[in-house]
């Protein structure tokens, strides 16, 4: 082990490579003493000449992942019903849409905030500001309320818009740093950020702010649609491509139905019984009885049947009845279940295929584990 002076501080080096230690992540200042070991050391890394680069880089990331996370409980700490309680009860009442606004790194937040809003069942659009100046005022039209992103609170871009509002009567919700601000003033609320440093170390560059401004978005979303009593359902109407509108598919529409559906009465010998099952292609059997599904032959109750000790012996299993042999109570979905709760039970149970059934028990559809990989379920 040997020491080495850097700008960072003295780092010992252990003759086999390096590791940084975690210690003191959110403090690091040049003086701090980096341990390093071969079990962490990045592949490639130069051994002398990158040491201190590399425990640098990670000081200044956990840095700044503290300085925002104490922003965001600080963020949490000042929410008041005076303010967002208020703000939740004014857009949650609107009869249009949310219009968010905002200016440079406040825009690119503020276009987030209304995706996110729109895809959670509030209806909401971005507004450029300067565009707005410019003929998208007309956007903004009477039941509509406005949500303006601004650090400072004093963007010049956003006069019109603001001015736009008050003429018309529009709620005006703010987001800004200052609550002595001219934006603050002319909101109906503002939801005031509290204090806290930039994470960059000129304490310039939008971090900190922004991240409060993009989470209290997130919190007015997400207050928004449990009020709304916004359930996953609702959400797949708003997500129906990729593999998160898969997994919000329901039962219902990938099972299939009418002569698709492997059925027997439990009388039906068991040679019959086989033969219906091969040509339903489903691995499976559902023994019905006054229309209700009382039990299921499986690829697997067949072999468990024929080992010894099992239903019966192979020399008398197709003589035997489709009641003799079944599983009696088996595992069913509900038509309106989602699709990835069905993928979940299957795989929970270790089996392949489900039938669907009404309250009565009566099979409506089968559904296989096949149907919910080629939909992208999985």
């Amino acid at each position: 082990m040997t020491a080495r002076k850097t700008q960072c501080g003295t780092v010992l080096v252990p003759a086999a490579g390096l590791v940084v230690d975690p210690r003191s992540p959110r403090d690091h200042t040049p003086g701090v003493d980096l341990r390093l070991t071969a079990q962490t050391c990045p592949k490639g890394l130069d051994q002398t000449a990158d040491i201190c680069a590399v425990a640098h880089d990670l000081a200044v990331a956990r840095r700044v992942l503290g300085v925002e996370a104490d922003a965001l409980a600080a963020l949490a700490a000042s929410l008041n019903e005076a303010g967002f309680a208020r703000a939740v009860a004014i857009l949650a009442g609107i009869a249009g849409r949310v219009v968010v606004t905002g200016m440079g790194k406040s825009g690119h937040v503020a276009r987030k905030v209304a995706s996110t809003l729109a895809s959670t069942g509030t209806p909401a659009l971005f507004v450029h500001p300067a565009e707005a100046s410019h003929g998208d005022l007309g956007m903004i039209v009477a039941g509509d309320a406005v949500l303006a992103l601004s650090n400072s609170g004093e963007t010049p871009e956003l006069a019109d818009l603001v001015a736009h509002a008050r003429r018309f009567g529009l709620p005006l919700v703010a987001i800004t740093g200052r609550a002595e601000s001219a934006l603050a003033r002319a909101a109906d609320v503002a939801l005031v950020l509290p204090p806290a440093p930039e994470a960059c170390p000129m304490g310039l560059a939008p971090t900190t702010s922004t991240t409060m401004q993009l989470a209290l978005g997130d919190a007015l979303a997400v207050a928004l649609l449990t009020r709304r009593g916004f359930t996953a359902a609702d959400f797949r109407e708003f997500h129906p491509g990729g593999r998160l509108g898969a997994r919000l598919v329901r039962v219902r529409d990938r099972m299939h139905v009418g002569e698709a559906l492997p059925l027997a009465p439990p009388g039906l010998r068991m040679d019959a019984a086989l033969v219906a099952m091969t040509e339903k292609r489903f691995g499976c059997l559902g023994i019905v009885e006054d229309g209700r599904l009382v039990g299921v032959i499986t690829d697997g109750d067949l072999r468990r049947s024929l080992q010894p000790g099992g239903a019966a012996p192979r020399e008398d299993l197709l003589s035997r009845t489709a009641g003799e042999i079944m599983t009696a109570t088996p595992h069913v979905i509900g038509p309106d279940t989602l699709a990835g709760e069905a993928l979940r039970l299957m795989n929970e149970r270790a089996i392949t295929a489900l039938f669907v059934v009404d309250p009565g028990r009566r099979p409506i559809g089968i559904l296989h584990v096949h149907d919910l990989l080629r939909a992208g379920v999985a």
